[in-house]
């Protein structure tokens, strides 16, 4: 019989999950946004050469890949509070060879703790995951965007901690700004012991669930990951070449930050009202509006390179992102079972990241090589990718709904 207090208990423990884990998803972006806005920068100063301006944040990414798959299966044994605390020792220690590196004007120092702060990041990615772990299915949705709203804060702090810092040691543009970030990460890893969720039960971790191929080869199980994919993807190639164009185009750093501030703002704002959208118009209609969204921003940024131009894009970009890629996440809670869920999303991550490391890769030299343009435009076709994806889906759900039983 089911106890009549566990509603509540179990409302309660959702609500506080929320509060811990968008308390954690905003400090970890924060760094990450101080990261995205003043690496090329700092690179592009003491790279030997000017095309490898993005290659500490295409590190990030790839540290975000690396961990992916140890971080889901070393919270499934230690759980989730111990998990993310060890990501948030590992993104100090990256901190710390950021700030050495730009002691020194070490590059490859520098780029090592990038890479660190990405292993971290692999981490912080499962934070949206997390507060759909014990959450109820009705709050599933709202749990995940509210924890992606984390996010908002860190759209200001992030950047404005960036420009706080960069002067603010003679002779070593950013250098403060990277302590700051330390000190980010160290209260993130602090903050997450909080979280409550347990770990999983014997009779679950025993099980194991369906082969993992099996898992992958289903069409919700597809098209969520291309979906987040692409979205992560394009967003993440469009960001981390705005300040490098940006700088192409004369602008001042200023500008630059407000640009990233804005960008992530509309990036987790929607997340206060995505999980009500969700339920009504479903996900695979959320999907598509993000995409649409993002393929607009492009438009928008082809269209000059004054301030405006960039802001009206990245904002765009940010919106889009924000409904395809929570659309996504939740689409795929649908895919596994309690005792699936870190492998599926550990496959699902290192999916993600691994494809969005080649952009992150990709984006310095196509910017050094082609510019602006050419960045933009080849975005298009991955969008065009996942839109479709997103509506064969819903046909293939409606046409299987309607199926007479066999």
């Amino acid at each position: 019989m089911t106890n009549p207090t566990e509603p509540v208990h179990d409302s309660r423990r959702d609500w506080r999950n929320v509060a811990v884990l968008a308390t954690c998803q905003m400090l970890y972006n924060s760094g990450r946004s101080l990261l995205v806005a003043t690496s090329p920068l700092i690179a592009y100063q003491i790279a030997p050469d000017k095309s490898l301006s993005t290659i500490p944040i295409f590190l990030a990414v790839v540290g975000t890949a690396a961990a992916s798959i140890p971080a889901s299966l070393l919270m499934r044994r230690i759980g989730r509070g111990p998990g993310f605390a060890v990501g948030s020792a590992i993104g100090v220690a990256g901190g710390l060879a950021c700030v050495w590196g730009i002691e020194t004007a070490g590059f490859l120092v520098f780029c090592l703790g990038a890479l660190l702060f990405g292993l971290f990041s692999g981490f912080a990615q499962l934070y949206r995951f997390a507060a759909a772990d014990v959450a109820s299915k009705d709050f599933k949705s709202r749990a995940i965007s509210l924890v992606l709203t984390g996010g908002l804060v860190a759209a200001f702090v992030g950047p404005e901690l960036a420009k706080l810092g960069e002067t603010m040691i003679d002779d070593r543009p950013f250098m403060a700004s990277y302590m700051f970030l330390i000190g980010l990460t160290v209260l993130s890893g602090m903050v997450v012991m909080a979280v409550d969720i347990p770990k999983l039960t014997k009779e679950e971790a025993k099980d194991g669930g369906r082969p993992i191929g099996q898992i992958m080869r289903q069409p919700v199980f597809i098209v969520a990951t291309l979906c987040a994919t692409v979205g992560q993807a394009v967003m993440n190639l469009l960001m981390t070449s705005t300040p490098l164009a940006m700088h192409h185009a004369h602008h001042a750093f200023s500008s630059t930050a407000f640009v990233i501030e804005w960008h992530i703002f509309f990036m987790y704002a929607p997340g206060f009202f995505t999980g009500s959208i969700i339920k009504r118009l479903g996900v695979t209609r959320v999907i598509a509006l993000g995409i649409a969204l993002q393929g607009i921003s492009i438009v928008i940024a082809l269209m000059g390179s004054e301030v405006v131009n960039f802001w009206g894009a990245m904002a765009l970009l940010g919106l889009g992102w924000n409904f395809a890629f929570t659309a996504s996440t939740n689409l795929l809670t649908e895919s596994h079972t309690p005792a699936e869920r870190a492998k599926t999303q550990a496959a699902t991550n290192f999916i993600i990241f691994s494809v969005v490391a080649l952009g992150a890769f990709s984006s310095g030299g196509l910017m050094h090589a082609f510019g602006w343009t050419w960045v933009n435009l080849g975005a298009l076709p991955l969008l065009v990718l996942s839109m479709l994806a997103a509506l064969w889906l819903r046909q293939w759900r409606r046409r299987t709904d309607t199926m007479p039983a066999q």
